[in-house]
């Protein structure tokens, strides 16, 4: 965090400076290396009134042109601006070579016998060089700011969109999950108090995992099963005979974290949707483990009256459930639907990579 800090607040400061240093570097010292020729003093006067030119001209482009021309779409007015500041430079410098007479001064300084003529225009190519050379790196730096800016802004909204969006989603899950398990409550209480407390003695214990874990995002898979298990056996209390319930779940299990009640759905789809009053239903769950890879495999039996689709969203919780695997997990499961197999059952695999 420290180093981050000090990244954002003395790198930009210091390569200006370094900058500036190497172009001071070469309009002052690179100049006097000749021991032999001493440039009049109205010389270096010049050279440090171009080099304050510079730097306005750089700050001018890089603070106000770029950001209130160039990146406004208005590529024309930018370019004249340019062509204006250019212009007004190469003016102010003519102004200073005429008024200081520096061309005849130079050219004594490197002849002393008087000899040859004075080039009176000799400065113009260099400085145009230097001027374009500015003006193109602060160009240049201006436009990385300004898409460094755009992709942290761009970053910031995505993840701000997906915290509230996972929110939502969450919200969706938790109240349809509560909503259908209340209604088997109420239907306990009419047919056996003592069971009907046992149910609500579950259902405390998976509200407070509810209150309590999902509000970090993550969770220990070890709690995460306890509840599903905890899910399962509350459902088992309003079954007939008729409806056979298989669970698989590792003998050894290596913790590691996952969403909170992203599993779920999965296995509520399948009570919701393969039980039947009337006739022979199965529901099988198996919850695998496989180094950091965890398997979910839950079947019903197939009934076409009530056949789900997570694609057609009939289900709030499995059609939800996707989107936070997409949040959540991007590129890390892998989701297959058979919503008929060989066996007539509907049939949901999940492998999640899990870190």
């Amino acid at each position: 965090m420290a180093t981050t800090l000090f990244s954002r607040r003395y790198v930009p400061l210091l390569s200006h400076l370094l900058g500036w240093g190497l172009l001071g570097y070469l309009l002052f010292f690179a100049q006097s290396f000749n021991s032999d020729i001493r440039l009049p003093d109205l010389f270096w006067v010049r050279q440090g009134i171009f080099f304050c030119l510079m730097v306005g001209t750089f700050y001018l482009n890089s603070q106000l042109l770029v950001s209130r021309l160039l990146l406004l779409d208005q590529t024309s007015r930018y370019l004249l601006a340019i062509t204006g500041v250019i212009v007004f430079i190469i003016i102010a410098l003519w102004g200073i070579e005429t008024w200081f007479n520096l061309p005849i001064l130079v050219h004594r300084a490197f002849h002393p016998d008087g000899g040859g003529q004075p080039k009176l225009y000799a400065w113009i190519q260099p400085a145009i060089f230097t001027i374009l050379l500015v003006l193109g790196i602060s160009t240049s730096l201006a436009l990385l700011q300004k898409w460094q800016t755009d992709a942290n802004l761009r970053l910031a909204l995505e993840q701000a969109k997906t915290t509230s969006e996972l929110s939502f989603l969450k919200a969706q899950i938790n109240p349809h999950f509560f909503f259908n398990t209340l209604n088997n409550i109420y239907a306990l209480t009419l047919l056996d108090v003592e069971t009907a407390r046992e149910a609500l003695h579950r259902l405390s214990r998976m509200m407070r995992y509810v209150l309590y874990e999902t509000q970090s995002g993550t969770t220990l898979l070890s709690k995460e099963l306890s509840f599903v298990n905890d899910y399962i056996q509350l459902m088992q209390l309003r079954l007939t005979d008729k409806v056979t319930v298989t669970l698989e779940s590792p003998d050894q299990l290596h913790d590691r974290s996952i969403a909170p009640m992203i599993l779920l759905p999965f296995v509520e789809n399948a009570f919701k949707h393969g039980v039947s009053a009337l006739q022979p239903s199965r529901i099988y769950i198996a919850i695998r483990q496989q180094q950091n890879q965890l398997l979910l495999d839950v079947r019903n039996t197939l009934f076409m009256d009530k056949m789900p689709s997570l694609e057609a969203g009939n289900g709030i919780g499995l059609t939800n459930t996707r989107r936070r695997l997409d949040l959540l997990y991007p590129g890390q499961y892998l989701l297959q639907i058979n919503e008929h197999t060989p066996a007539g059952e509907y049939q949901v695999q999940l492998t999640l990579d899990l870190v």
